[in-house]
């Protein structure tokens, strides 16, 4: 679903339970409205409002925590490719087959986390492409020890840049996010509206704070949303990494 559908819902849902609450109250007798009551509530409300703070901070943190992640995997990959190719040159002219497989391996990539405008996006990486590269690399045949040596090196580089692409696309086809926790956080916030329209008198002043208070927070649950979406959205991780290495590896 849309992430600006789902900011709304929970616009209208908290927003919606303290209009309700206003319309709630002008039907309540009096009797039932005292301050021993407005301090019960509040009492209530209180526990309620740091229990939705904590989960809400816990939903930040792990969906900011997920992002970081993938934010510096894609770092990784980019700075270790740059090294494979950076090996493979220092090797000869007899690694051309290999670069350009791994060029091809690193394109496949970068369609996959950030679709290019008119192109399907691909769901998952091709490891038939990934294991050409690494068979190209292993056809090469060494005729000294420097040689020798480099391809060891780019062997160990290879397989922790497999390892880091695999793993890439396993976190994105997962959510950092808690969906029960995010209706069951999204309820609370519902139940402290009704509590703040329960006894407030019904006027703009009022109406105007319930609705910056729902905005704040429907864009709370928006942000942690958008954090659980690291390559699209509006804070998505920069594709500049990757395709500065591309351009490096088409030279």
């Amino acid at each position: 679903m849309n992430l600006g559908v789902i900011g709304l819902f929970v616009f209208i849902c908290v927003f919606g339970a303290g209009l309700l609450a206003l319309w709630v109250r002008s039907r309540i007798p009096e009797h039932h409205l005292c301050a021993a009551t407005k301090d019960t509530v509040k009492l209530a409300m209180g526990l309620v409002a740091t229990m939705a703070a904590l989960v809400l901070g816990l939903l930040v943190a792990s969906a900011k925590s997920s992002y970081d992640d993938q934010k510096n995997e894609v770092t990784l990959l980019a700075s270790n490719v740059a090294f494979m190719n950076q090996i493979l040159v220092a090797y000869g002219p007899e690694s051309a087959g290999a670069r350009k497989m791994l060029c091809r391996s690193v394109a496949y990539t970068r369609d996959c986390l950030w679709p290019r405008t008119g192109k399907a996006p691909k769901t998952g990486p091709d490891t038939a492409l990934a294991d050409s590269v690494y068979r190209a690399i292993s056809d090469l045949s060494p005729q000294n020890d420097e040689q020798r040596g480099l391809k060891d090196k780019v062997m160990d580089v290879a397989a922790e840049v497999g390892k880091t692409r695999f793993l890439l696309f396993t976190q994105t086809t997962g959510s950092s996010v808690s969906r029960p926790l995010l209706i069951v956080v999204v309820s609370w916030l519902a139940i402290l509206f009704f509590s703040f329209g329960l006894f407030a008198p019904m006027n703009g002043v009022v109406i105007n704070a319930l609705v910056a208070a729902a905005l704040s927070a429907a864009g709370a649950i928006f942000l942690v949303l958008e954090f659980d979406q690291p390559f699209g959205g509006l804070i998505q991780i920069s594709s500049q990494h990757i395709d500065s290495v591309l351009h490096l590896l088409g030279k």
